[in-house]
This record gives C-alpha cells, sequence and structure tokens, in this order.
C-alpha cells in the first residue's frame, strides 16, 4: 500500500543515512584525534583505565628526573671523596719521605705541605655538594629519593623509596689521632719534628703512629667511596627501570585507545561510499508518493 502520509521508504532510507552519517563523523574524530577512545563517552571503562595509566607514566616520568638529579648528586660526593683518597696518599706520601729527613727544616717544610694537604681535603668536604646536598660532611640531612610507585590492587600504591647516609668524612678523618701526642685533623701540629723520630713508649716513633693513622683514614675514605660508587649504581639502574616501565605503559596506552589508521582509512571510504548511496535512497523514497500523481490524471 503507497500512502502520500506515511512514507516507510523514506523513513528507512533516513535511518540508515543518520546510522551512516554517525558513524562517519566517529572515523573522522578517529583520524583527527589518532584515538578510537578520545574521552569518556567513547568507552567509560577503557578510558578510566587509560587515564590511570597516564597518570603513572607522568609519575614515573618524573621518578625517573629526580633519580637522574640524584645520581649526579651522588656521583659528586663520589668525586669529592676520591679527591680525599688522592690527598691522603700524598699526605702518605710525605710523611713517608719525612721518616729519612735529618733535618728539622725539612721536617718542618713538610708538615707545612701535610697541613696544607688538611686545608685541602677540609675545603673538599665542605665544597662538595649539587643541589644544596652535600653527603660528605656531618650534620647534612641524608638524600632521600623515591625510586617507584608500587601499584596494588585498586588505588593503593606503595612508595618505594633509595636514602643514601651522608658519610661524614669530615667527622671520620677528624677523629683519628694524627700523632704520638693526640694532634687531630685540623690542628697545626701534626708531628713534633724536633722529636718525631724519637722511639715512644709502645716502642714507636710519631711518624709511624701517623703513618697508621692516615692508612686508617685512607681504608675509612674507601669504604665511603665505594659506598658512594654502589648508591650511584643503584640510582642508574633504578633509573633505566622506571624509564622502561614508563614506555611499556605508554605502548599499554596505545594498544587500548590508539585508532586503527589503517582500519580508519578503509572503514571511511566505506562510510563515504554509504553516505552517497543513502542520499540517493532517500532521494528515491521520497519521490515515490508523487507517482501517484499518475493515477488521477
Amino acid at each position: 500500500m503507497t500512502s502520500i502520509l506515511t512514507n516507510t521508504s523514506a523513513m528507512v532510507a533516513l535511518q540508515t543515512l543518520k546510522s551512516v552519517n554517525s558513524q562517519l563523523g566517529k572515523a573522522q574524530a578517529d583520524i583527527a584525534t589518532g584515538k578510537s577512545v578520545a574521552n569518556a563517552k567513547d568507552n567509560a571503562a577503557v578510558w578510566a583505565i587509560s587515564k590511570v595509566m597516564e597518570t603513572d607514566r607522568s609519575a614515573f616520568k618524573t621518578i625517573q628526573s629526580n633519580l637522574n638529579v640524584a645520581d649526579a648528586v651522588v656521583s659528586t660526593a663520589r668525586e669529592g671523596a676520591e679527591k680525599i683518597v688522592a690527598s691522603l696518599t700524598a699526605i702518605k706520601d710525605l710523611a713517608a719521605g719525612a721518616y729519612n729527613t735529618a733535618t728539622a727544616s725539612e721536617k718542618a717544610k713538610i708538615t707545612t705541605d701535610i697541613e696544607l694537604k688538611f686545608k685541602e681535603i677540609a675545603s673538599v668536604i665542605n665544597g662538595t655538594q649539587m643541589n644544596g646536598v652535600n653527603l660528605l660532611k656531618s650534620g647534612e640531612a641524608d638524600l632521600k629519593v623515591l625510586a617507584s610507585l608500587d601499584r596494588g590492587t585498586g588505588v593503593t600504591t606503595t612508595i618505594n623509596a633509595i636514602t643514601v647516609e651522608t658519610t661524614g668524612l669530615d667527622t671520620l678523618i677528624g677523629a683519628l689521632d694524627l700523632d704520638s701526642t693526640g694532634a687531630t685533623f685540623g690542628e697545626t701540629t701534626i708531628f713534633d719534628a724536633a722529636t718525631s723520630l724519637e722511639p715512644s713508649d709502645d716502642g714507636t716513633d710519631n711518624i709511624g703512629l701517623f703513618l697508621s693513622d692516615i692508612e686508617t683514614a685512607i681504608s675509612t675514605v674507601l669504604e665511603a667511596t665505594a659506598e658512594l660508587g654502589s648508591y650511584g649504581k643503584q640510582l642508574a639502574g633504578q633509573s633505566e627501570f622506571v624509564g622502561k616501565l614508563a614506555d611499556s605503559l605508554k605502548l599499554g596506552i596505545g594498544a587500548l585507545v590508539d585508532a586503527d589508521m589503517e582500519e580508519a582509512s578503509a572503514r571511511l571510504q566505506a562510510l563515504q561510499t554509504q553516505q552517497q548511496l543513502g542520499i540517493q535512497s532517500l532521494s528515491i523514497a521520497n519521490q515515490a508518493p508523487s507517482a501517484i500523481m499518475a493515477l488521477f490524471r
């Protein structure tokens, strides 16, 4: 039955055209944004999951930057400690040379050189800092850096931090007795030039005691330097690991929300063809009632 009031064919053609136009708009949006899920309206569950992953990735990138800065701080401290080892080694050589020195004036000159080396060590300890952090000087705060945010079930996250303790080399070296009379780091008299070769009560001479203390100091600083090196390696490794985690999250986000551009392109062309056919179908359906006019002629 043909009706001039209700055109069923036109209604079907119009609904089909609207559906095609809607799909065409989605395909165009996918191509324009590069995403198949650009907002919560597209797919609420996938969008929410991707946003959580995006926040984690953003946090990991920040954590990686902080780890790199912490690694640089520790590297600076390690280089300062290595410089102290070199200075202590030079002091050891000077003291060893003083053992066979006969004149008091030569011993006094060596003493002056040693004192200047200790001042150099003090300068290194006070000046070895980066970003306001000094890991060689006692009394300074430990270096604490966030290593990762470990996500559990739901919204639960656990903080994983790395703490690099200050070495306090000034206190460690300063506590050493540098001669038989108890002179310590920073004092002007290291050993008595007139009596340094004389045997002490325990059968050793002052220079021997001094060399023993320097050996202890070198061992102490070497241990602290090795510890700083281990921390630096840990920080560098954690930074690399966190960077890989961030990359993995980026890949996961892309798998969830990125549009398949080849598929979107093919779908766009197909929908454009369907749109043209839908327009023609609607035009034909709208012309159907006018054919009835031939019956009244």
